[in-house]
């Protein structure tokens, strides 16, 4: 069912605008690049910043894990992961980073622009496969793997590793939640019938 009566573009326009950009663009709520990217979570970010940055638009740190789950459809760049599988650390698991190197040479600038899956192991299914990886230690974002790494967000990536209904009930109500940041009112803003498209 359309938003509007006797639009079929609805669906397809939520699904393209939460499940790939509205997260982070709904964290940012901001005018110009500059402002957005001190509101956006980074791929290199901690716990220490990525609790607080959630928290200041009113997330849980339970949102934050829901909403993270989101990873367990997309893909990275090379040049956001190549730190994290050439780095040797402890929170990554061997044969996974080796595997991510065969697409991502070490060298800065050569395949930037390869990428790979955030879940290897359903890449194209939305589902808590994402939080059984993250116990594995086969994370591809730093900001990933941080919340299974001895932290406070561990027992809750657990939890979703054993419960897809939980993972899958929660991830909707932090979306909702989300979705009421600051929102666009009036003239403000849009619905938009066609993605892509101004009204």
């Amino acid at each position: 069912m359309g938003l509007e009566a006797g639009s079929s573009r609805w669906p397809s326009c939520v699904s393209h605008a939460f499940l790939l950009v509205a997260g982070l663009l709904i964290l940012s709520n901001m005018p110009c690049v500059s402002q957005a990217a001190a509101n956006l979570p980074s791929f290199r970010d901690g716990l220490d910043r990525l609790i607080p940055l959630f928290s200041s638009k009113g997330l849980s740190t339970r949102d934050m894990v829901a909403l993270s789950g989101s990873h367990t459809i997309g893909q990275a760049r090379c040049v956001t992961v190549r730190d994290r599988i050439y780095d040797n650390g402890t929170n990554i698991d061997t044969g996974f980073a080796s595997t991510r190197r065969r697409r991502c040479p070490v060298d800065n600038g050569n395949g930037d622009d390869n990428l790979a899956p955030l879940d290897v192991v359903t890449p194209n299914s939305f589902d808590n496969n994402y939080f059984k990886n993250l116990i594995q230690r086969k994370g591809l974002l730093q900001s990933d793997q941080v919340l299974f790494n001895g932290g406070s967000t561990d027992s809750i990536v657990t939890e979703y590793s054993k419960s897809p209904s939980t993972f899958s009930s929660e991830f909707a109500s932090a979306m909702v939640k989300m979705g009421d940041i600051e929102p666009l009112l009036g003239s403000a803003g849009e619905i938009r019938k066609i993605c892509n498209v101004i009204n």
